[in-house]
């Protein structure tokens, strides 16, 4: 599996769309609405859920 997104674009993509959503973004909900995002998080994450952290944290800075 290779990425074809910046580990930077990831987060920032995940942020946005935590923002745009207002609440945190469910695994299954993004692998169906945004696959490529949730291939790439997954390719520089162990899972959903630390891809989430690490954009949250991004959020909070």
């Amino acid at each position: 599996m290779e990425a074809n997104m910046s580990v930077e674009e990831v987060v920032s993509q995940i942020a946005e769309l935590v923002q745009k959503e207002g609440q945190p973004l469910g695994k299954k909900q993004v692998k169906k609405s945004n696959p490529e995002l949730m291939k790439n998080a997954l390719y520089y994450f162990p899972n959903w859920e630390d891809a989430m952290k690490k954009a949250s944290d991004r959020n909070l800075q």
